[in-house]
């Protein structure tokens, strides 16, 4: 028989559009010759759909639209993630559609309660297995955490499954697919089916879906992929072994994949709210040149802003390469000097200031001018403000609130120093956009005088490393001295770490990359006096 995967990007809450999707590639699937489609999970309503799953009115919307995309489903079986209401309970489901009705439901047994998942809060526990027959064929369902834990996998086996097809919206992370294909080669070892295993694709808020679907055979060889960030309608035959196969997509690499994830998850925030594009501030630094460049890799050239705001204290070469960037990438640009502004404010705040030296409120001032500028061109103009800090500077607060970290969504929220590196390295790699000036020059703000990012913080090599240990990793500070690391600047970044809880809860979201964001999955109080001692 053949079998097809409909890796789709829902967008959440649209339930007429997503059913609409659903049943085009439900008939392309039909035309093709496929007797059963499979879609990810709550793909009806779209992944996460937090709160909403509260009101009683969502789970109704659900089941009457679900029953209206039945209906038109006539000569293929399609399988279809939604949210249930049964006897005052709720679940997370998956329902198989035949003949024009709903013929049989499976609800998900395990429920996520960690990182960014909080399924407890809405669902209940599904205890039954559901098996069905097509083409003499006896497949069985589990949906996406049911399959990292064993049991829900062994019960559709002792039912009778010979393939288990798995509904899933697992969030994008480095390295995941590394970990997908561990855990499904462990249930295939605990059961002896094959699994076909079907990933939502694209971004919601924070989080970025990969898709990546693929199956794989009764001996855990990967015997299908679909590619990574792409909505795709992939097919797989299953022969009288019934062991799926289909066509094998190369992964892309870790710098590739994070790019293509800071893409779609811009694209997709952007489009799904309907913005008419980006506004940015341009600096000839590493981050906003990076910013710039997914931006436009996104979006088009079109739909992207950039303006410089130089300061007395900007480098003739910040002006240059940034020039130079906007003449590669022919994006609209504006330019205007902030000087005027300071003096302004500086000649109205001198009586109050008198007497006390210069310091960082100098420097702050001349982000929250720029940040004001950036908010008034975006109301005037209707694009969304992008933040262009990067996650080692929300880490330690090197960021100023109302200045820099104005705006509405942050590329590089969850992208260390050292990664954006790697990544205008890469970007550079396919088609030369930023100045390798831009690259190879010590980091700075250009708030003061001669100053670099090193004048106040530790080597990134340090810093990136102590914040993957603390914040991506959960270690100790004798955890994480005990990796090598100077005991002065483990507690001094710990503590920065600590101190700057209260900016991160004011930043934009931005796209989450590492299995540990300062997102959802990130909950540190701000007023706490606890510190590490062991």
């Amino acid at each position: 028989m053949k079998l097809a995967i409909a890796q789709i990007n829902s967008i959440l809450g649209d339930l007429t559009g997503n059913a609409e999707k659903i049943l085009h590639y439900a008939q392309q699937a039909r035309l093709a010759g496929a007797q059963l489609l499979l879609t990810p999970e709550l793909s009806l309503c779209g992944y996460p759909p937090e709160d909403l799953l509260l009101r009683s009115g969502f789970y109704q919307a659900c089941d009457q639209v679900l029953h209206e995309l039945a209906q038109k489903m006539t000569a293929i079986s399609v399988l279809v993630g939604h949210p249930c209401q049964l006897d005052g309970k709720h679940y997370n489901a998956a329902s198989l559609l035949r003949d024009g009705r709903v013929v049989a439901t499976y609800h998900k047994h395990f429920l996520p309660n960690y990182a960014v998942f909080d399924e407890k809060r809405y669902f209940s526990q599904g205890v039954e297995p559901l098996v069905f027959e097509l083409s003499g064929i006896h497949f069985g369902i589990n949906i996406c955490e049911d399959v990292w834990e064993a049991d829900a996998a062994k019960q559709a086996a002792a039912a009778g499954a010979q393939v288990l097809l798995v509904l899933n919206a697992s969030p994008y992370a480095v390295q995941k697919m590394t970990s997908r294909y561990a855990v499904i080669r462990q249930r295939i070892e605990d059961t002896g089916m094959a699994v076909v295993y079907a990933n939502l694709v694209g971004g919601q808020d924070e989080l970025v879906f990969d898709g990546g679907s693929f199956a794989m055979n009764s001996s855990g060889r990967l015997t299908a992929q679909c590619a990574v960030f792409e909505e795709v309608l992939s097919y797989l035959e299953i022969a009288n072994d019934v062991q799926p196969s289909g066509a094998i997509a190369v992964l892309p690499s870790d710098e590739a994949g994070i790019y293509q994830a800071l893409c779609t998850g811009l694209r997709d925030y952007i489009g799904k709210n309907g913005f008419k594009g980006v506004l940015l501030g341009l600096s000839g630094g590493i981050d906003s040149a990076l910013t710039l460049a997914v931006a436009v890799d996104a979006l088009g050239a079109a739909k992207v802003h950039a303006v410089m705001m130089p300061s007395p204290y900007t480098a003739q070469i910040s002006l240059d390469d940034s020039r130079e960037m906007i003449s590669i990438l022919g994006v609209q640009y504006d330019e205007f000097s902030i000087e005027p502004i300071m003096q302004s404010y500086l000649a109205t705040l001198k009586e109050s200031f008198a007497g006390r030296a210069e310091d960082t409120t100098e420097e702050n001032l001349q982000a929250r001018i720029r940040g004001n500028l950036l908010m008034a061109l975006s109301n005037k103009l209707g694009s969304l403000v992008l933040t262009t800090g990067n996650k080692s500077e929300m880490s330690v607060g090197y960021a100023t609130l109302y200045g820099d970290m104005a705006g509405g969504f942050s590329v590089l929220k969850d992208v260390g120093k050292l990664l954006v590196y790697r990544l205008a390295v890469y970007r550079n790699s396919v088609s030369y956009v930023i100045p390798e000036r831009i690259i190879t020059r010590a980091p700075t703000a250009e708030l003061r005088h001669d100053q670099t990012d090193q004048d106040n913080l530790p080597p990134y090599e340090v810093l990136d490393g102590i914040m993957e240990c603390y914040v991506e990793k959960n270690l100790s500070i004798v955890e994480i001295i005990a990796q090598g690391y100077g005991e002065a600047d483990v507690r001094r970044v710990v503590r920065l770490i600590q101190l700057s809880e209260y900016k991160r809860r004011q930043s934009a979201t931005g796209v989450r990359i590492t299995e540990r964001s300062y997102g959802k999955d990130w909950r540190y109080p701000i007023t706490v006096r606890y510190q590490d001692t062991f």
